[in-house]
């Protein structure tokens, strides 16, 4: 990576490196060695989970939060992957229980708020589509 020194007349010097500054002083020598430490790691972000608007009621149990699994192409098995990027209902709804966590079952999936299946199928397109593209994306917006 590129970047810049400024030095004083006593070896010290600065400067920033991706938004970080760091400072250090240097020996007469003008050889010199530093590190940079590495940005702190976001909080945690589970993109993949979703908090439904409508609670599901399994018994005693409410479910109020379900995460997706990327599925493999096994789990695709039967699948229409044009119908899936299109958040196709009838495709989602075959393979919500394939893919959910807490395991829905498809009379609990066929349940889902529409507002719910909806992100669940924003969620699925973005399984479906290549890290690079998925990246790209996700910067615009």
């Amino acid at each position: 990576m590129n970047h810049a020194h400024q030095t004083t007349d006593a070896g010290n010097h600065g400067h920033s490196l991706n938004d970080h500054v760091h400072t250090s002083s240097v020996s007469e020598s003008s050889a010199h060695s530093h590190a940079v430490a590495a940005p702190p790691a976001p909080a945690a972000i589970v993109p993949n989970t979703i908090t439904l608007d409508v609670p599901i009621q399994r018994g005693s149990t409410t479910i109020a939060e379900i995460t997706l699994r990327k599925p493999n192409a096994g789990e695709l098995r039967g699948l229409s992957l044009q119908r899936l990027h299109q958040a196709d209902a009838d495709e989602l709804l075959k393979l919500l229980p394939r893919i959910t966590v807490p395991s829905l079952t498809p009379h609990e999936c066929a349940q889902l708020d529409p507002a719910d299946l909806s992100e669940a199928g924003g969620v699925v397109i973005s399984f479906l589509l290549k890290r690079a593209v998925r990246d790209a994306v996700l910067s615009t917006t």
